[in-house]
């Protein structure tokens, strides 16, 4: 469950004149934004299960306006450093299927990318936050499968090489990340069999799958030092036409990954009052790749701290207590760092995290990502 937000606010004017959006290599992103209406029109809506085939549906799904490929790791240097990242990648589609026209120039596009690249350094307190924005044309941005998968934006991508193999490459401001990555479970349908619903009325869903165990391995380089890393990765995948239920103004997402060998992944959609949404849902993955669903009676998220930002002076949960009673599941989850705040396009909590527990009367642990959205700013009727 996450980021209806990022394609909400797309590009304005500039995209139908046939001003390029790509970056300027030596220039930061300086696009205008502003809300946009829904323009749902004729593009498909999520309404109800769908056969994945894979690797065709690592691709983009044009049908539906709204995708997006999101890579968060953690990461551990061979000197004991600790670094958390986050790539992801956003497609919106600007013009309903019914409305689509061909046209000759190669800038032509009726689809639009975004892309965000940030780097937590842990063990020196540090955090960088960087945004992309093109055109779905002239080999700016896009996705092909032929026959393998790969996303891109400029030169921020995830290709893959092999089956389960996968390389992550994005550099900006003195920070390199590049990265192998191997799928170790295979894709984790997420929701029931892939489709995840987001709220009571028809089509407020999406299709969504996971690559839950990413085992990592690479270079990172930071202000000229170069540091080979290892660690373990998520990876989301989610498309549809959807919007969040009036009323619903944002999401707690965590997605967790625990030394038995097993994931967990929960997310809490907000209402206006703080109250938590009964559409929130949750999965455990077992080690052999099986899975659980948690729908909402199935799971308990229990804020045990906050942090207020000093650059927005927003107020973020800072510490939870996550409890599945059926599963016999109970963890302490902590940011690693306060400070993981993306003050972007729009501003938004997205950081490393570590887990402490017991399943079952043993001791557990683990690492993972949370995303906290819906805090500097409500998302009801911005999509």
């Amino acid at each position: 469950m996450k980021k209806w937000l990022w394609i909400v606010g797309l590009i304005t004017v500039a995209l139908g004149v046939g001003i390029s959006l790509s970056r300027p290599k030596s220039q930061p992103v300086q696009a205008q934004l502003e809300v946009l209406p829904a323009l749902e029109g004729e593009f498909r809506r999520a309404e109800g299960a769908r056969l994945f085939s894979f690797p065709s549906d690592h691709g983009a799904h044009p049908d539906y306006q709204t995708e997006w490929w999101y890579y968060t790791g953690n990461l551990i240097a061979e000197d004991g450093r600790l670094f958390g990242f986050q790539l992801t990648f956003f497609r919106r589609g600007l013009v309903p299927l019914t409305e689509r026209v061909t046209r000759e120039s190669k800038w032509a596009t009726d689809q639009i990318y975004m892309a965000h690249f940030a780097l937590s350094r842990i063990s020196d307190r540090r955090f960088d936050a960087f945004e992309r924005f093109s055109r779905g044309a002239a080999g700016l941005a896009g996705t092909r499968v032929d026959p393998l998968y790969q996303v891109w934006l400029e030169n921020w991508q995830v290709t893959q090489t092999a089956t389960d193999e996968y390389h992550l490459f994005a550099a900006e401001n003195g920070i390199t990340l590049d990265l192998a990555l191997e799928d170790t479970k295979g894709p984790i349908l997420q929701g029931i069999d892939g489709y995840s619903q987001k709220g009571p009325d028809p089509g407020n869903a999406s299709y969504y799958y996971s690559q839950s165990r990413l085992a990592l391995q690479g270079r990172l380089i930071v202000e000229g030092e170069g540091l080979d890393v290892n660690g373990e990765g998520w990876m989301d995948h989610e498309f549809g036409t959807s919007t969040l239920s009036e009323g619903q103004v944002g999401w707690d997402w965590f997605a967790l990954q625990l030394s038995d060998g097993s994931e967990l992944m929960v997310y809490t959609i907000r209402g206006v009052e703080g109250d938590v949404d009964p559409f929130s849902r949750g999965i455990i993955v077992r080690p052999d790749g099986s899975t659980i669903l948690l729908r909402y009676e199935d799971f308990v998220i229990k804020v045990t701290d906050t942090w207020k930002s000093p650059h927005t002076l927003v107020v973020y949960p800072a510490g939870w207590i996550i409890e599945a009673p059926g599963e016999d599941l109970t963890l302490q989850v902590m940011p690693r760092m306060a400070d993981q705040e993306l003050r972007l396009s729009f501003t938004y909590w997205e950081g490393s995290v570590e887990i402490n527990g017991e399943r079952a009367g043993e001791i557990i642990s683990g690492q993972g990502y949370a995303e906290l959205t819906g805090y500097a700013q409500s998302l009801q009727g911005r999509f």
